[in-house]
């Protein structure tokens, strides 16, 4: 009988083995390939590479980082239960918590962490070359972006959806949850006006692209009616008629750019879009999430994620080349985009795409209350992240496929490389990357503008790469301005998203604070509460951007430059709350996972705040350029700049030393914790069993 047992046993482990070998040789394969890959990617050198190396090796570094580090978090650190019930089930409301489609939740979330950063961010730092850009949104993104996005939302999903702010104030004490909360809505308000004004600069005098935006509003509307009213849980015909509806959208909107009497219309100047924009961010915080947001932002990500497939097909199918050098001459710090070496700034300027503290905001904000099961989270927040990520290399890809010289004259200021064509177009030249007046001229026309020259802040040269590659490969170079126009539209589309789910997000964390008042401000299904928190939040944000619209060197625009470094000192504070919670998890062993990136963005950010306050280039340092401006002749734009720049170094100074008492305060829970002085207690809400059916999971 015993060695019949043992048989058996021995039996069942051998097909067990034999089971696991074409698993372990398709996976032995895919690393093989994406190491291959990476290592073309890396020592290349001399003649240009192909993009399709790029791809390769994102794609498999994606699937190797999803297959198995997000894996080893979710069973080793997380401990995924699919049988607790989500804030989504226990406290559903029909408003902010509604038990809602997998997919469309990861439609709303991908949509709401994917706005400018990864589209412009790695355009701007490809004046460092492809390398570095490429590397830090392969490793950040798989080691540290999904990883925070992850962790926040299961986090989240565990403390009744609360809020990161609220979470800090819990988990890290009540001074760093005070700190935290100040300096998160503080960096918060300047990021939805800068994402707000780049909607703006997007958008004014573009018919087509005002059109389609404005139309997936009533199309949002409708799929929400659709899927709660008319006809509930039909996810495949709501997503049939969103994708159906979109195409029309787009196609309406290059009609109505060609119809001087719709052109007239939808032409609108940028005081006018900005108040449209403001009305947009309130009804976008105070309606029901099912009837607006979910639905507009899953409809956003048919556009998003079916463009970018679209430029993936077309690169396997032209596999263009990188005409960028893997590295350029500008890794000292004096390129033309903007000054700076590439320790820490390129690591700023590419935030989103590689880590960005924007997502911790959306992945403890509206995400959490819809999740209906914890093993959900792995797909949405580290799923999502990563095909933000592929979206950075998309850009990357764009960036550097066309020609160096044409990059920088898109790219540069005029008071870096002259003010004329013919000086801009010398200038570079003299570089080592050659480009004509004439050629800069014939492109302009290609695509429908009259100049391309000094086209900063990375949108428009991502433009110009994403038409070159589409007109390639879908109608040539007669259809180049319809794919250009079509860029434009949907870098607006891109961003708008992340204004309508921050915005949400923000009057979460106001309610979270306000309830601490007085108890009904705090409950997110009271009107009065949200109609004035949302109100408030679209005030502080809509001031900045009335200002920046009509004073080009106030509101928003004084702020612009705090960014990127204000981006990733939230990610900072998001990192610091992590490492609190995996410690008094008992699971310190692993604490490496969230503490290593939370060193390196520490390393990163106060070096970089350090340069932009005190650097002697005044290209760099906001003080110098003050003193710069200050010795020279006196006017009132001068004066304002003056102000600006010291304002950016005392703000960047402030952000600054609360993110390192956030830091000094974990710290001091980890000590506490780790010497027996303090009993690890999380805040998790009790564990209730879930209701839902398995096939709703």
């Amino acid at each position: 009988m015993k060695l019949g047992t043992n048989l058996e046993t021995k039996t069942r482990q051998l097909e067990t083995e034999t089971s696991k070998t074409p698993s372990i040789l398709t996976w032995g394969a895919v690393a093989l390939l994406g190491a291959g890959a990476v290592a073309v990617v890396a020592v290349h050198r001399g003649e240009p590479i192909n993009a399709l190396w790029l791809v390769v090796a994102a794609a498999c570094c994606y699937a190797l980082g999803y297959r198995f580090y997000s894996k080893f978090i979710a069973a080793k650190i997380l401990a995924l239960d699919a049988l607790r019930a989500t804030p989504a089930e226990r406290l559903e409301n029909g408003r902010d918590f509604l038990v809602t489609n997998k997919w469309v939740v990861f439609g709303h979330h991908f949509a709401a962490i994917a706005g400018p950063g990864p589209l412009v961010g790695p355009v701007l730092a490809a004046q460092f070359g492809y390398l570095p850009g490429t590397l830090w949104v392969l490793a950040g993104a798989i080691f540290a972006g999904c990883v925070q996005d992850f962790v926040i939302l299961l986090f989240s999903v565990r403390r009744d959806g609360k809020s990161l702010t609220e979470m800090a104030k819990e988990e890290i004490g009540r001074v760093g949850g005070l700190v935290a909360y100040t300096a998160v809505i503080a960096i918060l308000v300047i990021l939805l006006g800068v994402a707000a004004l780049i909607v703006v600069n997007a958008l004014k005098d573009s018919p087509w692209g005002t059109f389609t935006i404005a139309m997936t509003i009533p199309i949002a509307l409708l799929m929400g009616l659709y899927l709660r009213r008319i006809r509930p849980g039909k996810v495949l015909e709501v997503s049939a008629l969103g994708f159906v509806l979109v195409l029309l959208a787009i196609w309406g909107g290059q009609w109505a750019s060609q119809n001087p009497a719709m052109a007239s219309v939808f032409s609108l100047r940028a005081p006018a879009l900005a108040i449209l924009i403001i009305v947009y961010g309130f009804a976008a915080s105070a309606l029901p999430v099912w009837l607006l947001l979910a639905p507009r932002d899953y409809l956003s990500t048919f556009v998003k994620l079916g463009t970018i497939a679209l430029l993936a097909v077309g690169i396997v199918a032209l596999h263009p080349t990188l005409h960028m050098p893997a590295l350029t001459r500008f890794v000292d710090g004096s390129g033309p985009v903007f000054a700076g070496k590439i320790f820490p700034f390129a690591f700023i300027t590419i935030a989103c795409g590689a880590i960005s503290g924007f997502h911790a905001l959306i992945s403890s904000g509206t995400t959490p209350k819809l999740i209906a099961r914890e093993t959900q989270t792995r797909m949405v927040g580290y799923g999502a992240m990563m095909a933000e990520s592929a979206v950075a290399v998309m850009a990357v890809i764009a960036a550097c496929v066309l020609q160096p010289g044409v990059y920088f004259a898109i790219n540069s200021p005029a008071g870096i490389v002259g003010q004329t064509a013919v000086a801009a177009t010398a200038t570079i030249s003299s570089w080592g990357f050659p480009v004509s007046a004439s050629e800069m001229q014939t492109l302009a026309q290609a695509v429908g503008e009259q100049t391309l020259l000094n086209r900063t802040g990375g949108a428009p040269a991502f433009a110009v790469g994403m038409a070159h590659i589409f007109s390639q490969s879908l109608g040539g170079a007669a259809v180049m301005a319809l794919w250009y126009h079509f860029a434009v539209m949907f870098e607006a589309l891109f961003i708008l998203t992340v204004l309508d789910a921050g915005t949400r997000v923000a009057r979460f964390m106001i309610q979270d604070a306000l309830g601490h008042v007085y108890k009904p401000l705090g409950r997110t299904s009271w009107y009065p509460s949200i109609l004035g928190t949302s109100a408030l939040i679209v005030g502080a944000w809509g001031f900045f951007l009335w200002q920046g619209v009509k004073d080009p060197l106030g509101g928003i625009n004084s702020l612009w430059p705090l960014f990127g470094i204000a981006n990733q000192l939230l990610a900072t504070v998001a990192l610091c709350l992590a490492t609190t919670i995996i410690i008094k998890m008992h699971r310190t062993r692993y604490a490496a996972v969230t503490l290593v990136p939370l060193a390196w963005l520490v390393a990163v950010t106060f070096t970089a705040s350090w340069h932009k306050i005190f650097d002697p280039n005044p290209r760099v340092g906001f003080l110098a350029q003050a003193r710069v401006l200050a010795a020279g002749p006196a006017t009132n734009a001068t004066a304002r700049l003056i102000f600006n720049n010291r304002l950016d170094a005392a703000v960047t100074a402030i952000l600054v030393v609360m993110v390192a008492l956030v830091l000094i305060e974990s710290v001091r829970q980890w000590i506490a914790v780790l010497s027996g002085r303090e009993e690890p207690r999380v805040k998790e809400s009790p564990f209730v069993m879930t209701r839902l059916a398995e096939e709703k999971g």
